[in-house]
């Protein structure tokens, strides 16, 4: 009989420290194992093999694999705890075969694959000196994080797949990550085109015996690979990994909701420290945080030149004055001008994208008599009507219900419904533009309707007017687009949170981007209520650096990031003022440890109140990020704790 100590990954095991069992066969260090925790199974990664204790040990239940884990997940799973405040069996739950979602590109879907349009690379083109540059730069960097600052148009995609393919032939492996599910499709597909290796997909819907068989194709594979996903792609059990990619590193999403609470970017430079790979950030628009750190270090490198050469000229941009009523005669939401625009791009068999950050049919249920909103039992926010269904939904807990028909605090039958969503929007654009196709995006969208699964349909001009939220900014290329109306520049700017600047510059700027790509000239129609409002001024103008400018000196004054490091603990409880006598307990026993750290609040959640909780939040601020780890240790384990927030909604 041997006997092993085991680290367990489960989250019913909150401890670091690891449990000896026995085995009746010999096993490597790092072995992938399945073993009794109480009364279930869980999965362990054997650390070393230790003499026979003095206590009754369970035996090991399973070898999973004859392949042990690589090393540097290990390693990995020790910064990730350590850097997040978090206990090493939460993060070795990232690296189980139960949670990493792969699902394999190539035989199994082959014909899914090959059906669905690259982004358009051509790769028979010489590199233009834009790509070349960033190309060597990148691969002579000295630093093993560098940022990629290229336009929108300027290939970053072939920079990375032809580092990638360098890469590759070196018999190193490649990861390749996306914000989220629906841009891996027509990045998979320029892979296939580009790089004959075994490919796999992130896939957040395979069941968990599906995820279990390819994750241990991933660890035995004894040739490189490519890994394609969003963040927990981070976590696959790549051997000799040799490049990372972060494509649209400026997207909130690469932060992980759940504990731990990691931001992918910094994972991804950690496990380039770890495995020697090289790192590419690579966006349009850096937020404000990377892109200083980057400077500081001297590791940004810039694109400007578009991939595909053309005499069209920049995009004409335009921004129309909601306040002036007088332009909008046709329609209370789209200006006369957006309406001729509109007109004379479909009359010329082009596209037209409208965007408007607002999912739904009305944000605003109101009685114009006594001011009486309709508002989520369980949360307290306003409810969304959407009047496909004629149903009021709560976007935070899910709760919905018809709307009445008539006030119940007056008894006034005179409802009003405020501030237009995507829904409602659609139907406008359907009464003025009867005979054209229109196809709707936002995460209402049910299965097989989600941007992704038609992006087949759009990239071939089989819809005319797309009308949707974000998900049209996450960086698709429609050739035949030629027009972008923006209903509302202001939509994110109202969010009181020290990143609502940069996130609205960044949308702007990311659907703007959907035009001028060498495609055609390409036209953007912006309409917004303070037109001299600097984020909206330098989206337009496509002036990044201004932008950064302003933000930079606004984050300095109050002190926010990168100028200081936060953490945001936040406690739930089931009355208001249990959790504001919790979050001020918590804030006297904080200050109590007398270190350097400006603590805000107790103060009520953006969202105060979900279900049947309440939430309320503290906010420390500290030049040294070493104090908030002090600190984490103190805050009790029903809170919720996160370092290095990306926003503090």
């Amino acid at each position: 009989m041997f006997y092993y100590e085991v680290y367990l990954a489960d989250s019913h095991y909150r401890s670091s420290t690891p449990l000896t069992y026995g085995s009746a066969n010999k096993l490597k260090p790092l072995s992938i194992v399945t073993l009794p925790l109480q009364n279930r199974m869980v999965t362990g990664f054997v650390l070393r093999e230790v003499k026979k204790p003095s206590f009754a040990t369970k035996p090991i239940k399973t070898l999973l694999s004859d392949q042990p884990l690589p090393k540097q997940c290990l390693q990995l799973a020790q910064w990730l705890a350590d850097y997040y405040a978090t206990s090493l069996s939460d993060s070795l739950r990232q690296f189980t075969p139960v949670t990493t979602t792969l699902r394999r590109s190539r035989a199994e879907n082959e014909q899914s694959m090959t059906a669905t349009p690259a982004v358009q690379i051509e790769f028979d083109l010489p590199l233009t000196d834009d790509q070349g540059g960033a190309i060597k730069a990148i691969s002579s960097s000295k630093n093993t994080t560098v940022l990629l600052h290229g336009d929108t148009g300027t290939g970053k995609t072939r920079v990375y797949l032809e580092l990638a393919r360098g890469t590759l032939a070196a018999g190193q492996s490649v990861m390749l990550l996306t914000p989220e599910i629906a841009l891996t499709t027509q990045l998979a597909a320029a892979v296939q085109q580009l790089l004959p290796y075994p490919a796999y997909i992130l896939h957040s819907q395979l069941a968990a015996a599906e995820r279990k068989k390819l994750w241990f194709s991933i660890l035995e594979s004894s040739q490189p690979v490519v890994i394609i996903g969003p963040r927990s792609a981070l976590f696959a059990p790549v051997k000799n990994l040799g490049l990372i990619v972060v494509d649209e590193a400026h997207e909130p999403a690469y932060k992980q909701e759940q504990s731990p609470r990691y931001y992918a970017l910094r994972v991804a430079s950690q496990l380039g420290v770890i495995s020697g790979a090289k790192v590419i950030l690579g966006t349009a628009t850096p937020s404000v945080v990377d892109y200083y750190i980057a400077q500081q270090k001297k590791t940004v490198v810039r694109m400007k030149t578009l991939a595909i050469a053309h005499n069209y000229g920049e995009p004409a941009a335009e921004i129309i004055d909601i306040k002036d009523r007088r332009d909008f005669s046709r329609n209370p939401y789209l200006s006369n001008r957006l309406i001729d625009e509109m007109n004379t791009t479909l009359s010329a068999k082009k596209q037209v994208m409208i965007y408007l950050n607002r999912r739904g049919s009305a944000r605003l249920i109101l009685c114009d008599n006594c001011g009486w909103q309709m508002l989520c039992p369980n949360c307290d926010v306003p409810l969304v009507y959407h009047s496909d269904k004629h149903i009021a939904r709560c976007h935070i807990c899910g709760h919905a219900e018809a709307p009445p028909l008539k006030c119940p605090a007056c008894q006034n039958p005179d409802i009003i419904y405020r501030s237009i969503g995507t829904k409602a929007l659609i139907e406008n654009i359907a009464k003025l533009f009867p005979q054209y196709r229109l196809a709707r995006f936002d995460s209402d969208n049910l299965a097989g309707e989600h941007i992704n699964e038609v992006y087949t349909k759009l990239r071939a001009g089989e819809v005319d007017i797309l009308v949707g939220t974000q998900l049209l900014a996450k960086g698709f290329d429609l050739p035949k687009l030629n027009l972008v109306g923006i209903v509302n520049a202001e939509t994110s700017l109202a969010l009181p949170d020290f990143t609502s600047q940069e996130r609205a510059f960044a949308l702007l700027y990311q659907v703007m981007g959907r035009v001028g790509r060498g495609h055609s000239r390409g036209h953007v129609i912006i309409q917004s209520i303070d037109p001299a409002n600097i984020v909206v001024k330098s989206a337009v103008a496509r002036d990044w650096r201004s932008f950064y400018n302003h933000a930079l000196a606004e984050r300095q004054a109050f002190r926010f990031p990168p100028f200081a490091y936060l953490m945001q603990l936040t406690c739930r409880r089931t009355t208001d003022s249990g959790a504001k006598n919790a979050a001020e307990n918590l804030k006297k026993k904080l200050a109590g440890q007398k270190l350097p750290v400006e603590i805000i609040g107790p103060a009520a959640s953006f969202y105060a109140r979900r279900g049947k909780y309440y939430y309320y939040q503290l906010v420390c601020k500290s030049k040294d990020r070493q104090h908030l780890l002090k600190l984490a240790k103190e805050v009790p384990a029903d809170w919720i704790t996160d370092l290095d927030p990306v926003n503090l909604l």
